[in-house]
């Protein structure tokens, strides 16, 4: 959706029936039990939905502010944006931060507005969202949708670091101290300590009988004291490569294959002579257009070597987009951390903006930027 992967994790598929389940016994207290589950059923989904344009608001204002999406990926815990890179400001840092918030309350608020036209304002009121008897099946919907969506921004908007209140926290402290790493740790600090206090409710709740909620709050509370303890980590790993760009890291002189050269020679010119599992292809205009791998060109009888060219094996699938195996000459070289090809390759080529190879960035040359002594010397 608007070009950004959406993908689901197999824990997401139990929350998805324990809700449809939980849901369907609330339901049946007021409808038939097919009733009550095809609404459990839809409510679910479209709270999903809902969690789905929450971080799809998050992750059109990245865009718009020039940070990549790796994705948005459901999980049991709802759902992640995942950003290519860290905020370079305070600024982008709370308007990244607001806009999910900002279409679950719009969400929240259509839900409640429906449903007020539909039950009537004195009804709406008198039962704090929707009278959810009488049979009425829409205003049970848009009564779970309603509340659920209010439950969803309220915990967002806690200032405890990776939520949203957490980084429009980070924000402030940000602009305050003039430091991103220092403004990280302390809304981490203040995650940690949600996270601690989140726990102590949930056992408390267990004590009370509540047993599910409590173990739930809980668990909760465990992840986001792992999440603030990793995105602190992650934070002062990456202010060590503050500032440095492809560019700076890069072997700029790379060995590239022809594609319209013979197979026969591409063997025996580059992958015996260079050993190399792997080069980048380029076209006469020094053009990035593929990638072709020793298997590839020996997997072409050899009688045939001779008349087929690099490009008739090459794979010409790079990615167009930072997902791929290309980045941009001047990229932050933080923006290599979140790329997929890096890990998968070992290496991303760097093309200057008119797609022409420029330099290879290895994974070696990485380490040694975000290694402390690196730092130390920039």
């Amino acid at each position: 959706m608007f070009g950004i992967r959406i993908g689901v994790e197999p824990s997401w598929f139990v929350v998805l029936f324990l809700v449809i389940y939980l849901l369907a016994n609330d339901f049946r207290t007021l409808f038939d039990d097919g009733t009550a589950y095809a609404l459990a059923a839809l409510s679910a989904v479209l709270f999903f939905v809902s969690v789905l344009l929450h971080e799809l608001g998050h992750a059109v204002v990245a865009l718009r502010n020039g940070i990549g999406i790796k994705g948005i990926d459901l999980w049991m815990f709802g759902g992640v944006a995942t950003l290519e890179r860290d905020t370079d400001s305070p600024g982008v840092e709370l308007r990244v931060a607001v806009a999910g918030p900002l279409v679950t309350l719009l969400i929240a608020t259509a839900c409640f507005g429906v449903g007020t036209l539909v039950a009537g304002t004195d009804r709406a009121v008198d039962a704090g969202l929707f009278d959810l008897a009488n049979n009425d099946e829409l205003l049970a919907v848009l009564g779970y949708l309603t509340s659920i969506n209010v439950l969803l921004l309220v915990f967002n908007l806690i200032p405890a670091f990776p939520l949203d209140g957490g980084r429009i926290a980070r924000s402030i402290a940000w602009k305050l101290t003039g430091d991103r790493t220092r403004a990280t740790r302390i809304a981490a600090r203040l995650g940690r300590g949600f996270s601690f206090l989140m726990v102590g409710i949930g056992l408390f709740l267990v004590i009370q009988d509540e047993v599910f909620s409590g173990i739930w709050l809980a668990v909760i509370g465990v992840f986001l004291g792992g999440a603030a303890r990793s995105a602190e980590r992650q934070s002062e790993l990456t202010s060590r490569i503050d500032g440095l760009r492809v560019s700076d890291v890069m072997d700029a002189e790379p060995v590239a294959i022809p594609a319209e050269l013979p197979l026969d020679r591409a063997l025996e010119e580059f992958f015996l002579r260079h050993r190399s599992p792997w080069f980048p292809v380029v076209d006469a205009l020094e053009a990035l257009v593929g990638l072709v791998v020793r298997e590839a060109v020996e997997g072409v009888p050899e009688a045939a070597r001779a008349s087929r060219t690099v490009a008739s094996v090459m794979a010409a699938d790079l990615g167009t987009d930072r997902s791929g195996l290309r980045v941009g000459v001047e990229e932050p070289l933080e923006a290599l951390l979140g790329l997929d090809g890096l890990s998968r390759l070992g290496a991303i080529m760097a093309v200057d903006p008119e797609g022409r190879l420029r330099g290879i960035v290895t994974m070696d040359q990485v380490r040694q930027a975000l290694a402390p002594e690196a730092a130390v010397q920039q």
